[in-house]
């Protein structure tokens, strides 16, 4: 639809009070084929796809707040495939080529910009690290390039090569990786999903998980009545162990806080994402011109969604001693993301002990980037009742059988017990 500059001035004068509805807001049937709990990216994504992939559009999807309110806003956008397991590149470059057409499959602009990701490297021994991994990316399909000082420099020339706290000797280049804009990418699988007749239902907390004389899930309590179900997944983030003790499940687990920072807008300073494992610091620069940062975890289990004076001091400290001209920049705000760390640094999307009961969560760090394949894999594993090859590792009892997945520095902090 084509609006004239004077149509769009007058719709801004009206509060956009007579546009349609990007998707409807139904009230809850009494049964559904499956019910998703949880309306971030990866319980959207979940639900479009069980209904576009595998016909399954008896769908609900249930939100205890607003849609996208959760993890899905509170990240730094980034999206890359740079892994090195073979249980998780497979899966992460997956998701890359997801996102390379995920505009073009919602019909939505999702803002995704391939602007390439630089991850500096400060020894010789990052360097042998970083091609071991790189020859990893590129045996599964994924791109990948080792840079030399000279050439990183080129790339990003604000970073300090020779401070003394994070040298610079080179990178490991990934062209295809980049930034997507978060609340496009649940306004286009909001929209999408409900095309396909999903019914996305907000303000709708989840208080029990109703199971059977056998033990199986058939449906849920919420704050808005009984739903029945004959499947339930879980897609609740950083709430997830909450919600799965709802059912009886205790899940290896838990829950910390990760905070995020933008600085005032400024002009083009940073054409890519820049992340170094040293200081696990990573940065961007967003459309609007703020450069959006974080690091690590807070050291302590949380719910909240704020962070702490101490993570901001080292966060910043780190990204003054790489990038000193951050200095002269002002802070806008910070903010803070429940993160669901399993012990091992990579997710569970899976079914569970509990019949009927279908669990995605352990994302760490990963989540973001993950969206589009987490929720393709989690939509398979629930239509057809067993796990799609990229995500048959990701399962909830690996530990017992002494397969964890090694993603090393990828896991929560080390009081995990």
């Amino acid at each position: 639809m084509k609006y004239s500059l004077l149509s769009l001035l007058r719709q801004g004068l009206k509060g956009h009070a007579d546009w349609p509805r990007a998707w409807r807001e139904p009230e809850p049937k009494e049964r559904y084929d499956v019910i998703i709990v949880g309306a971030g990216g990866h319980g959207l994504a979940t639900a479009y796809y069980l209904a576009k992939e595998h016909g399954v559009r008896n769908v609900a999807i249930l939100e205890r707040g607003n849609l996208g309110s959760g993890n899905v806003g509170r990240n730094t956008t980034v999206v890359r495939s740079n892994y090195l397991l073979n249980e998780e590149l497979p899966f992460y470059e997956w998701s890359l080529k997801l996102w390379e057409g995920l505009s073009r499959e919602l019909d939505y602009n999702v803002m995704f910009s391939q602007r390439g990701l630089l991850e500096l490297l400060h020894s010789d021994a990052d360097v042998d690290a970083a091609v071991r991994r790189a020859n990893a990316m590129l045996l599964h399909g994924a791109d990948a390039e080792i840079l030399n000082r000279e050439q990183t420099l080129k790339r990003v020339p604000i970073v300090d090569p020779d401070n003394a706290r994070f040298p610079v000797c080179g990178a490991l280049l990934q062209r295809r990786a980049g930034t997507a804009r978060h609340d496009a990418v649940v306004w286009g699988y909001a929209r999408a999903a409900d095309r396909l007749g999903v019914d996305i239902i907000q303000n709708c907390e989840v208080t029990a998980i109703r199971r059977d004389n056998a033990g199986r899930a058939i449906g849920v309590d919420t704050t808005r009545g009984h739903i029945a179900a004959d499947k339930i997944g879980l897609a609740a983030a950083g709430h997830s162990s909450r919600v799965a003790e709802m059912a009886g499940l205790r899940l290896p687990i838990e829950s910390h806080k990760l905070q995020a920072y933008v600085t005032e807008g400024v002009k083009p300073l940073l054409d890519k994402v820049v992340t170094f494992g040293v200081g696990h610091f990573y940065i961007s620069q967003s459309d609007k011109g703020g450069l959006v940062f974080g690091a690590n975890l807070d050291g302590y289990n949380s719910y909240a969604q704020r962070g702490n004076l101490p993570n901001v001091e080292t966060t910043i400290e780190a990204g003054v001693h790489l990038m000193p001209c951050l200095s002269r920049l002002r802070l806008l705000r910070h903010w803070a993301g429940v993160m669901d760390m399993s012990m091992d640094g990579s997710p569970f999307i899976c079914k569970t002990p509990v019949g009927g009961l279908y669990l995605n969560a352990g994302w760490c760090y990963g989540g973001f980037k993950a969206t589009p394949a987490s929720g393709w894999c989690f939509a398979h594993t629930i239509a057809r009742d067993e796990p799609h090859p990229l995500n048959e590792h990701f399962v909830l009892d690996r530990f017992h059988q002494g397969r964890a997945i090694d993603a090393k520095g990828a896991g929560p902090q080390p009081n995990l017990h």
